[in-house]
């Protein structure tokens, strides 16, 4: 009698984990299904430059805000956190999840030590949601007119190999955190990313990047405000808030491969 109530309480107990499985999965693909279905109201305009309203920034927002790795069927034991690298900065994972012309939608996964170097985002309204895991962010606006005394600063004469930025964030992010925006001119559309552990960061683009519309991914070295001296003037105790970025090639260490998104679909409809 004893073997038969065992019995019966591991088939109660398989039964309860297939239906919290069912319920897991049914979860997933209803929060992956609303990010699509948002992103494409958010995005519907398509046109680089144009903002979405802040009230189509919130919806976003509030969505990206909500969700976490297990929501795109990723976890920090997989293969694409660990570094295997025997030298140098770690190779960084992409999953694709969907694109088209107005956005596009994928996860970065990085093992620790992780770096995408700094890049800009020309024309585009951008959310980055850390899944999971501890990052660096760096990021810059650029100086072109003072917008208020704060910022006053003195162009000399001088015209160093670089254009002046000012500093937008510069701090360490360990999920759970809120949902990084930028937009076109603000927000910090230039953005180095450094892993301290593993993670994962889900981007929004839109509209994504493209070559032939004018919209292609730049590289920059940035250097202390100093480097130049004479070529501006910011106010006194300022200096560190402001850096001079230099174009260069795509750096031969940061390597982007690609894998097979494994987490819900998305299916058009």
């Amino acid at each position: 009698m004893r073997v038969e109530g065992s019995l019966a309480s591991g088939r109660e107990l398989s039964s309860e984990r297939s239906t919290e499985r069912q319920r897991r999965s049914e979860s997933m693909a209803t929060r992956v299904r609303t990010l699509f279905e948002t992103c494409r109201e958010v995005f519907a305009d398509g046109q680089a430059g144009n903002v979405p309203s802040p009230e189509d920034v919130d919806r976003l927002r509030f969505v990206l805000d909500d969700m976490n790795g297990l929501d795109v069927g990723l976890a920090e034991n997989m293969p694409f956190f660990r570094n295997i690298e025997s030298g140098g900065t770690p190779r960084i994972t992409y999953l694709h999840l969907y694109d088209c012309d107005n956005f596009s939608i994928g996860i970065f996964c990085f093992p620790p030590s992780g770096v995408i170097p700094l890049h800009n985002h020309p024309g585009m309204t951008v959310f980055s949601k850390l899944l999971f895991g501890s990052m660096h962010i760096k990021s810059y606006d650029w100086v072109d007119i003072p917008q208020d005394s704060n910022d006053a600063i003195n162009f000399a004469q001088l015209q160093p190999p670089a254009r002046l930025a000012k500093v937008k964030t510069d701090a360490i992010f360990t999920a759970p955190c809120e949902t990084s925006i930028l937009y076109p001119a603000d927000g910090g559309n230039m953005h180095r990313f450094s892993a301290r552990t593993s993670c994962a960061v889900l981007d929004v683009l839109g509209p994504p990047y493209s070559d032939s519309d004018g919209r292609p991914c730049t590289y920059y070295n940035d250097f202390p405000f100093a480097t130049f001296p004479g070529a501006a003037v910011v106010a006194p105790g300022e200096d560190e808030d402001y850096a001079w970025l230099e174009e260069r090639e795509k750096p031969d260490d940061f390597i982007v491969v690609g894998a097979r998104y494994r987490g819900p679909r998305i299916v058009e409809g």
